[in-house]
């Protein structure tokens, strides 16, 4: 391909440009540059060496004039003035258009088309143009001769950024410009930086346009009913939209409009450490295949994969196009949320499988956004799981107030009426180290059970704790397991621990108090008086 691939880039260059090649032509280029090696099904395994997740320090927002005045300035999104921006993205261009080859991938981020951004990656392993390929989706031929990209991602994972000079933290750099639609992404190999730059994006774009842009999976069952699955990694997002009962919509990021849900993307990105067929066949099968990208996955010297094997990290990824999966919703749209899912991976193990929500506790618990973080879904953190709030269940991906996302959900729950449900898909019996995780069995059919309607006219009873409404029997389903603190042998320290968690919730709900109404500030978690 000539050069014209990168028109609206600012690269130039006069060596050979791949655009917009499939998967075997990606797969016979990489592996021929000794970027990764196939496994015995065929899918391709790649390293990211030092950076086997995101780095979130490293993440910068352009100071434009245009957009500072709404961005939600602080730890999250970190000011890069306009004059480094500049600087660095005329050195990543320049260190681009010098590589022997590059391979650009042009994709729509967006299912629905009245919503859709056009996308443009330049990048130098062809690996990662297939990962993007993957990901997002892919216009149809005839669309990409007038294809004009929206926005631009510079992709150099080999080029170092010099913090003294370019206005970033360290050698690594991803650096969005709103206002000059163009993101850098320099000094890592982690793919999953190129998915979230464009998440972001589109949280960027969307609530200007009255749509609700959401970190969360969804599904779509036979009758129409849409439900969503909000959550960080590690909380079974993937897993549970991946419901054979069910068609997936998308597993990570969709919209919300007046019109219904739609997928951002056109593949998925699924945690693999320890995956099981027996529990997550639909995923297996798309890992184990020709066309998936795996990420700091072991394998034998046969290729045979390793999945229990943390060698290299606990965020071991597999990235696969969405029709992969056999009961998918190819459009990516469905109709209106009928059930909210919020889902928690609760460390302490001390909150319900299954809770039912008022509309003001949805709110609340979209606000807080609790987790446990799992390690290795971040660069830098220990080995052990971290307690965390991350607002909206999507803080790192969030240009905008956080409230401005609280209210659009609040209100179309009010407008359009959905069922809303917290769980928890951590532990049980016990703390992190002393419990054991949340049966998976057990989960699915509880969220069956919600989904289908049927768990709604079972019999409730409050938690003390946390104000939650807990099923007091569930066919199928132990009643030790509904009620944690039935799960415990010691009834002591699970009261101890839940108070601990209380005190938790109440600290994170100053950081949002005053950006909610009283029907909210009612139902916030606190210790008793």
């Amino acid at each position: 391909m000539t050069a014209s691939a990168l028109a609206g880039t600012g690269v130039t260059s006069s060596n050979p440009v791949h655009a917009n090649l499939t998967a075997p032509l990606l797969v016979q280029h990489a592996l021929a540059r000794g970027e990764g090696r196939l496994s015995a099904d065929g899918a391709f395994i790649a390293l990211t060496g030092v950076h086997t997740g995101r780095s979130v320090q490293d993440k910068f927002v352009v100071d434009d004039a245009e957009v500072t005045n709404e961005i939600w300035w602080g730890k999250i999104n970190k000011k890069m003035e306009p004059v480094k921006f500049q600087g660095l993205a005329a050195k990543v261009r320049g260190w681009l258009g010098a590589r022997p080859v590059l391979f650009t991938q042009d994709l729509y981020a967006g299912a629905d088309p009245a919503h859709r951004i056009r996308v443009r990656l330049v990048t130098t392993n062809a690996w990662h143009a297939m990962f993007a390929r993957n990901m997002f989706i892919r216009p149809p031929v005839e669309d990409l001769a007038s294809f004009v990209p929206d926005f631009t991602i510079l992709h150099a994972p080999e080029y170092e950024a010099d913090p003294s000079v370019d206005g970033c933290r360290s050698n690594t750099c991803i650096a969005l410009s709103f206002a000059q639609k163009t993101i850098l992404i320099a000094g890592t190999s982690y793919a999953g930086e190129i998915k979230k730059s464009i998440f972001t994006v589109m949280n960027w774009l969307l609530p200007a346009k009255g749509v609700l842009p959401m970190h969360c999976s969804a599904n779509v069952g036979r009758a129409g009913d849409v439900a969503l699955f909000f959550g960080l990694s590690g909380t079974g997002k993937t897993t549970l939209s991946s419901d054979p009962e069910r068609s997936l919509i998308g597993d990570d990021e969709h919209g919300w409009s007046d019109a219904g849900v739609f997928n951002f993307e056109g593949g998925c990105y699924a945690k693999v450490i320890k995956l099981s067929r027996e529990a997550e066949p639909q995923i297996w099968d798309a890992s184990h295949r020709f066309g998936a990208v795996l990420e700091n996955v072991v394998a034998d010297e046969r290729g045979v994969l390793d999945l229990e094997d943390n060698r290299y990290t606990e965020n071991t990824r597999s990235c696969y196009p969405v029709e992969f999966i056999p009961n998918v919703t190819i459009t990516g749209k469905a109709g209106l949320p009928k059930n909210v899912v919020m889902l928690t991976a609760d460390a302490f193990g001390v909150l319900p499988p299954i809770s039912k929500l008022s509309p003001a506790q949805a709110m609340y618990h979209f606000l807080s956004g609790y987790t446990a973080r799992v390690a290795g879904t971040e660069k830098g953190m220990g080995k052990e799981p971290q307690a965390t709030f991350s607002t909206c269940f999507g803080a790192p991906f969030l240009p905008r107030h956080p409230e401005v996302y609280g209210k659009m959900l609040s209100d179309l729950i009010a407008k359009h009426g959905a069922d809303c449900w917290l769980v928890n898909t951590g532990w049980t019996g016990g703390a992190y180290g002393t419990g054991q995780r949340m049966s998976i069995q057990h989960t699915r059919a509880l969220l069956r059970a919600a989904l289908d309607g049927s768990l709604a006219q079972v019999e409730f009873v409050q938690d003390p704790f946390f104000g939650l409404m807990i099923p007091k029997s569930v066919p199928g389903i132990p009643a030790n397991v509904l009620n944690p603190r039935d799960s415990w042998a010691d009834k002591a320290a699970y009261d101890a621990t839940a108070k601990n968690l209380v005190g938790l919730f109440e600290q994170n709900f100053e950081t949002f108090a005053g950006a909610v109404d009283e029907s909210v500030k009612k139902v916030a978690i606190k210790a008793a008086a």
